[in-house]
C-alpha cells in the first residue's frame, strides 16, 4: 500500500510540475507577443520622416 501511495504522490507531483511549466511557457509567449505588438504599434503610429509624403508620385 505504501508503494501505491508513493507512486500516486510522485505522479501527482510530476503532473503539477508539468502544468506549472506549461503555464510559464504560455505566459512567456504572451509577453513576447505583447512586446512585438507594442513595438509594431510604436512604429506604425510614429510620424513619418521629414520630407516623406510631401509630394504624390503619380508615375508609381
Amino acid at each position: 500500500m505504501n508503494t501505491d501511495l508513493a507512486s500516486n504522490l510522485l505522479t501527482t507531483r510530476a503532473s503539477m510540475t508539468q502544468q506549472s511549466v506549461q503555464i510559464a511557457v504560455v505566459k512567456k509567449a504572451h509577453d513576447m507577443q505583447m512586446d512585438l505588438i507594442s513595438s509594431l504599434m510604436e512604429t506604425a503610429l510614429a510620424a513619418p520622416p521629414p520630407g516623406q509624403g510631401a509630394r504624390v508620385d503619380k508615375l508609381a
